[in-house]
């Protein structure tokens, strides 16, 4: 059973350390997710797990996956997480199969089950498709300005390193600013109602936040961050189905050619069901990089490099190796 879904953006501020979640014991993550549904896998079920961002909740849309997978008889239970390092919890503890998320939560998860997860894919990188946005009528100019300012952020997540990156690049460090742990619904309300002074966050909800008269881009991830989609399963998942797991790969690398071809529907389908307006979902796909390949020695590196970042900033307890997690098959 999917978590519930929560309104895109609650009236309710909902603070959560998702660095937390994504540190946790096995213990404690088997608690986020309903006990039934931590046994293993129904036969021939695919359990995929999504975010209102990405690839899969497009190839979610598309069917193209139920059609290429139906021929081998297996089925698809499809699973919405708020973010990438609750998801990458319920991976761990055997709930879903297969996930999505930035470049983060998989170092973050690595650092804490080291054996039972693995890379399988990657997207071309968006780095505008997440980004800092701050008070239109604020203080903040530049990067440097951030000093002394209260900061929202999904600790654990993409915008995370984005962040640590902006920092850096400034001359700043975690420190010295003053970090919010929001989830996007709540930070949102925090970020309309002047209670934060910047807001780090993604696609759609950067699109949106973007069209709020309050706000204003002050830098993207260009230079920064390449802000890729990465791909994962539970190792054991895809040591023993590696041509389930290349058949997702494959059909994911056709799925541009599906969107070209049903954009209109597709931007009304996610506009219906996220509550967005039809403008931001269309932003957010222009900035969606839907070229999705097996891992390869340029996205390890880039991996390698925040994983380094990471370690260095105290955020993960030691050093580790993403060749380790890259699957082999």
């Amino acid at each position: 059973m999917a978590p519930p879904s929560l309104p895109l953006f609650a009236p309710k501020l909902r603070r959560r350390s998702l660095l937390t979640a994504a540190l946790a014991t096995t213990a404690g993550a088997t608690l986020l997710v309903p006990q039934h549904s931590l046994a293993q896998s129904a036969d021939k079920t695919l359990r995929i797990g999504y975010q209102r961002y990405g690839t899969l909740i497009i190839l979610k849309q598309s069917g193209l996956l139920e059609k290429a997978l139906s021929s081998v008889g297996w089925t698809i239970k499809w699973s919405e997480f708020i973010a990438g390092p609750q998801m990458l919890q319920a991976l761990a503890a055997n709930a879903i199969d297969l996930a999505e998320t930035g470049d983060a939560p998989p170092i973050f998860a690595q650092s804490n089950w080291p054996d039972r997860l693995v890379y399988i894919g990657h997207s071309g990188p968006a780095p505008l498709g997440e980004g800092l946005l701050v008070q239109k009528e604020g203080e903040i100019k530049t990067l440097k300005d951030l000093k002394g300012k209260k900061v929202a952020f999904n600790r654990g997540s993409n915008v995370h390193y984005l962040l640590l990156n902006a920092l850096t690049q400034a001359g700043l460090t975690i420190a010295d600013i003053h970090p919010v742990n929001l989830t996007p619904a709540a930070a949102r309300a925090a970020f309309e109602t002047g209670q934060i002074d910047a807001w780090a966050i993604w696609d759609p909800y950067l699109a949106a936040g973007e069209a709020l008269p309050s706000a204003r881009l002050l830098t993207n991830a260009e230079n920064l961050s390449p802000n890729r989609q990465f791909l994962l399963s539970a190792r054991a998942f895809a040591e023993q189905n590696p041509d389930i797991v290349r058949r997702i790969i494959s059909t994911l690398s056709g799925l541009k050619a599906w969107v070209t071809q049903n954009q209109q529907d597709l931007v009304h389908t996610l506009a219906t069901s996220t509550g967005l307006e039809a403008s931001v979902i269309q932003t957010a796909l222009s900035r969606l990089s839907l070229d999705v390949d097996f891992m390869d020695a340029q996205t390890q590196a880039e991996q390698q490099k925040a994983a380094d970042l990471l370690t260095q900033k105290a955020l993960i307890p030691h050093s580790l190796h993403v060749q380790d997690m890259i699957w082999k098959g």
